[in-house]
């Protein structure tokens, strides 16, 4: 995470912008988070619906200031506190720290942070942090966060944090007796799970149900095999629960494979975590869609259309949950949570009714384009590499958030924000007008442009719509002559 080098001016600036945010931190402070008394059912993690801070998170011209002046500012706002600064500013993750993370270390492989700005969740105004190389990721979300914000931003909700366990029972003798006697030891099984968790249990967490399916292994060419899962249900409240949920799938594995007459085999968590669900909502007036006066109805129609082909064909869908998961994994990885396993969580239940489908709906209805995301988010505010990533602790303090249900829901408004983004250029011109634009940038460094120069050479290349590294020496060439 390493930010541009400081100058005196720079830090000048530091300094004003720490005194400014003094000011404001107390007011930009998150409110509490409200039961679900105050909330929908299924909203076990919504804030106050009150107005959002006056300093917020709509930032216009944010992108046209340079690092030092955007991380200022984000301070000036009370998004960043000034250890944060300081951590972005020095770099977030020391070899020392990279060689207790992973084993057989040699360096740290450094990305981008770039913001989300503009977004609007719950009433709440929210900088999302994104890790990501790609250009063009963050703009689209900040645009399309801005868009949304202009009717009322993201509206979410999430379930519990329940993770499930897997015990697999094989080599069963008698298939309907060994789901019988399981069934009758849910009791005690809970409380030994509970047992081996008791912290868990004190913050209000635990087993919250157990079941035992039949499965049948059923390849074609090989000898039909059957066998039972006796799967569980933790509530791992704040923690993405990973190590919780496998320390008691095989703390119950003997007593499973004595109860059943039968050979336990894998006993892990699943990363289907399909009752972890996260939901993000947004409605835009048509009219909102397009600059152009009356095109605004024809561009909403085109991204329903592009859903409809998603829906229609896994191909298609592939690539547009891929647009979906450009900005839920950058945000995932930013807090140091397992991108991995939400990528496998979220293609597993793209295709839960047996094809392969989009995680994001759009329709028209009343004079405006609505859409809608569903997807599996088991993600975490403690634990894993949170204590000893301090680049991964500054992001995640950069949004506030009071639970792992309320980071799961910012991620899923990034997530649909991220899709209506690809979506909308897609059914107005195409996608690589912009992102050939971001992507610009890229070309001219590449094409050894000097740091005065890499602006008017990416826009240079934007107009003629040539992106080659050779176009791109051709106009350094050019605007050195002409600056000699």
């Amino acid at each position: 995470y390493q930010c541009c080098p400081r100058t005196d001016s720079t830090q000048r600036k530091m300094s004003r912008a720490i005194s400014a945010a003094q000011t404001t931190a107390a007011r930009l402070r998150p409110r509490a988070i409200q039961g679900a008394a105050s909330a929908s059912p299924r909203c076990l993690y919504a804030r106050s619906a009150e107005p959002a801070a006056q300093a917020g998170s709509r930032l216009p011209g944010f992108g046209q200031l340079g690092m030092a002046e955007r991380l200022d500012k984000l301070l000036e706002r009370g998004f960043v506190s000034p250890r944060q600064h300081q951590v972005y500013s020095d770099g977030g993750l020391k070899h020392e720290t990279a060689n207790l993370m992973v084993e057989n270390a040699i360096g740290v492989y450094s990305f981008p942070v770039g913001v989300c700005v503009n977004l609007l969740v719950n009433g709440r105004d929210v900088v999302a942090p994104m890790v990501v190389e790609e250009p063009s990721v963050v703009a689209a979300c900040s645009n399309m966060s801005r868009l949304a914000r202009l009717s009322g931003g993201f509206h979410t909700d999430c379930d519990e944090s329940i993770m499930t366990g897997q015990i697999q029972l094989h080599s069963i003798a008698n298939i309907e007796e060994a789901e019988q006697q399981l069934r009758g030891a849910f009791d005690r099984l809970t409380e030994k799970a509970n047992s081996l968790q008791p912290r868990l249990v004190a913050r209000g967490g635990g087993i919250r149900g157990m079941d035992v399916k039949r499965l049948t292994y059923d390849e074609p060419g090989a000898e039909v095999e059957h066998m039972l899962c006796l799967e569980f249900y933790l509530d791992c409240r704040d923690a993405m629960g990973a190590n919780m949920v496998n320390t008691i799938a095989e703390a119950l594995a003997p007593d499973a494979e004595s109860l059943a007459s039968a050979t336990a085999g894998f006993r892990i968590l699943t990363n289907l975590t399909d009752r972890r669900l996260a939901r993000a909502k947004v409605s835009i007036p048509v009219e909102n869609l397009s600059d152009v006066a009356g095109e605004g109805p024809r561009v909403a129609q085109g991204i329903v259309e592009g859903y409809k082909f998603a829906y229609a064909s896994p191909a298609r869908a592939a690539t547009h949950n891929k647009g979906i998961m450009n900005g839920i994994d950058a945000v995932v990885l930013a807090t140091g949570n397992d991108w991995r396993a939400i990528e496998a969580g979220a293609h597993a239940y793209a295709a839960r009714d047996g094809h392969y489908r989009p995680l994001s709906r759009w329709w028209i209805a009343d004079g405006q384009l609505h859409g809608s995301i569903e997807l599996p988010l088991a993600l975490g505010i403690v634990g894993g590499t949170l204590p000893l990533h301090p680049g991964a602790k500054a992001n995640l303090d950069m949004m506030s958030v009071m639970s792992a249900g309320e980071l799961a829901q910012i991620v899923a408004a990034v997530g649909l924000a991220q899709n209506l983004g690809a979506l909308k250029a897609m059914a107005d011109g195409g996608i690589q007008r912009g992102h050939m634009a971001m992507h610009a940038r890229s070309v001219a460094a590449q094409a050894g442009a000097p740091a005065h120069l890499v602006a008017q050479v990416a826009a240079a290349l934007t107009l003629a719509r040539n992106f080659s590294v050779e176009h791109a020496q051709l106009k350094i060439q050019e605007l050195t002559a002409a600056s000699n």
